[in-house]
């Protein structure tokens, strides 16, 4: 390994593209800056910089080291400032949730201001995932929402609520297909469907095959006229596409909701699907239970979902 003393030079100096400025950032002299890159570069075999006039550019070698430098002084910096958290006697109160990016998007997002209103001190670290069973090492969450009863060993689950499925457009669309009303007129209509396709995680998959079949209509009898009947493994992007006029897709109650209360999305038949015997839920460390920022965050979370919690 190289002196991380002269890669650390080498970064100031790249970043600035001159050398004084890298000396005056790390408090030493330029003849410093100027001894360690030689060092590194009479280490690595070749030159770092070229120089032109009072600055200095890198080489073509010269980005490449600077490139992998840069991202793992940052990834040390990174680490350093979680363990700090972890573990220091800082006020702020770090907190990592994972979920998925729909949950993410639809959920999470448009009611997270209102936690962070009522907890300024609480920082947190949102991680999303398709996949819970299998996740990047050195990822910890506190807290996962999931399908799953149980996620990990050592996490506590708590039940949620369970799924509510409907068909969604929006009231343009309706308007100009009023043939959707009916689940025929549904089934021959332009659908957009969630594929399973990456969704790993052990929970049932509800698609408009699925759906229609529980009401009797087998969408294998869509007309060879009917219109295009479109994959993604993409939910946000589906909801997109829908709010976009571009079709009819399935909504899940607790992610589009808000979105039919405000009237930008209307249910075109009144039909639904309830999942009874299955549930989300929400599981924490059970290390972290008396964790002031967990149990402030549980309680927020179960309140917005109508759930109540232990005393």
């Amino acid at each position: 390994m190289p002196s991380l003393r002269a890669v650390r030079s080498f970064v100031a100096a790249a970043k600035y593209q001159n050398f004084t400025r890298a000396a005056e950032a790390l408090c030493v002299t330029q003849a410093a800056i100027s001894r360690q890159i030689r060092e590194l570069e009479s280490y690595l075999g070749t030159d770092l910089f070229k120089r032109v006039g009072r600055s200095v550019e890198l080489t073509t070698a010269g980005s490449i080291f600077f490139d992998a430098a840069q991202l793992s002084f940052i990834n040390i910096a990174q680490a350093a400032d979680r363990i700090r958290k972890d573990h220091g006697t800082s006020a702020r109160r770090p907190l990592t949730l994972c979920c998925s990016p729909a949950f993410s998007a639809l959920w999470m997002a448009q009611r997270l201001p209102s936690f962070f209103s009522a907890n300024p001190d609480i920082d947190l670290n949102l991680v999303t995932t398709q996949n819970f069973l299998s996740m990047e090492p050195g990822v910890y969450p506190d807290i996962f929402i999931t399908k799953m009863s149980r996620v990990r060993d050592g996490y506590v689950s708590l039940p949620l609520f369970h799924d509510v499925i409907y068909p969604v457009c929006t009231p343009a669309y309706l308007e100009a297909h009023p043939e959707i009303r009916t689940l025929e007129g549904l089934r021959d209509g332009v659908l957009l469907n969630l594929s399973p396709y990456g969704r790993s995680q052990v929970a049932e998959h509800v698609d408009w095959g699925v759906w229609l079949a529980i009401h009797d209509i087998d969408i294998e009898s869509r007309s060879r006229d009917s219109l295009h009947y479109f994959n993604a493994n993409d939910y946000n992007m589906l909801v997109q596409m829908v709010l976009n006029d571009q079709g009819v897709a399935l909504g899940w109650d607790h992610l589009i909701g808000p979105l039919v209360d405000q009237g930008r999305l209307v249910r075109p038949v009144e039909q639904e699907v309830v999942l009874e015997d299955t549930r989300h839920y929400l599981a924490y460390r059970e290390d972290k239970e008396e964790d002031e920022a967990l149990s402030r965050f549980r309680e927020w979370f179960m309140d917005q979902n109508g759930v109540p919690t232990a005393t």
